[in-house]
Order: C-alpha cells, then sequence, then structure tokens
C-alpha cells in the first residue's frame, strides 16, 4: 500500500481510477473465454485442468483494519492479478502442448519458465529427440 506514502496526490489516484476500473469489463470478458476454452480444450486435450483457485484468492477484504476503498481496491487486484496468472498458466500448458521449441534468443527477452524442457530454437535433432514422432511420420526440414 505505497500509495499511503504519498498522502497529497488525491487527484492523481481519483484521474487514474478510471483507467484502473476501466479494464475491469475486459478484465470479466478475458476471464470468462479463457474458462471456456480451459474447461472445452484441455478436456478435449486430455490435459489436467488448473486450479482456479490457485491463481485466483480474494480474501484481503475480510481484514477489519482496512477501509472501504483498501478492501474494494483488494478485491480488484486480487481477481485482476489473479485471472492474469490463471490465463497466464493456461496459456503456458497449451503452449506446452502444442509448441515445445524454444523461442530464439534476444537481448533483454525473459525466457517463460514453462519453456525449460522446450526443445532449442532450430535444433531438429533436440526436437525428434524430446518429441520422438510415431511411426511412418516424417518432420520437414
Amino acid at each position: 500500500m505505497r500509495y499511503k506514502r504519498y498522502g497529497k496526490r488525491p487527484l492523481r489516484h481519483a484521474l487514474a481510477a478510471p483507467f484502473i476500473w476501466g479494464v475491469s469489463i475486459p478484465l470479466i470478458v478475458l476471464d470468462i473465454c479463457a474458462e471456456i476454452y480451459h474447461q472445452v480444450a484441455f478436456r478435449l486435450y486430455g490435459l489436467d485442468l488448473v486450479k482456479r483457485s490457485d491463481y485466483i484468492r480474494i480474501d484481503r477484504h475480510r481484514l477489519k483494519y482496512l477501509g472501504f476503498f483498501d478492501k474494494l481496491n483488494c478485491v480488484y487486484c486480487g481477481y485482476a492479478n489473479g485471472v492474469a496468472a490463471y490465463f497466464v498458466e493456461i496459456a503456458a500448458r497449451t503452449e506446452e502442448y502444442w509448441c515445445g521449441i524454444k523461442h530464439a534468443h534476444y537481448m533483454g527477452f525473459k525466457e517463460p519458465k514453462h519453456h525449460k524442457n522446450f526443445a532449442r530454437y532450430g535444433d531438429k535433432c533436440d526436437l525428434e529427440k524430446k518429441y520422438p514422432l510415431k511411426k511412418n511420420q516424417k518432420l520437414k526440414n
């Protein structure tokens, strides 16, 4: 709650509020779409479902020592950051299923943790070793 250190910024905080809260509608739409995809596609792929409660946690509003707006902000942040983390996990598992190849190395690019076991970029032998093809299938050069 670093904002409490800057008590002389109420106008700035008020001006930023519509931009923060305006994201809530697209966030809810993303959440609904991601959940539909997750429930349908993961079952079709035979993948384990991501446990939503491991990512979305809304509990800080129960703290008696917080004011109303702090509680409201905590609900929003718990939901927004939780949905973002949940979506990233769904996307990561999808990427692992469909494309287990690392990206080319670029300065400043931070490789996601789930890429650690992916095949190296441009390394056909590593790809074939990590993802052996069925009999009668050939990998194009």
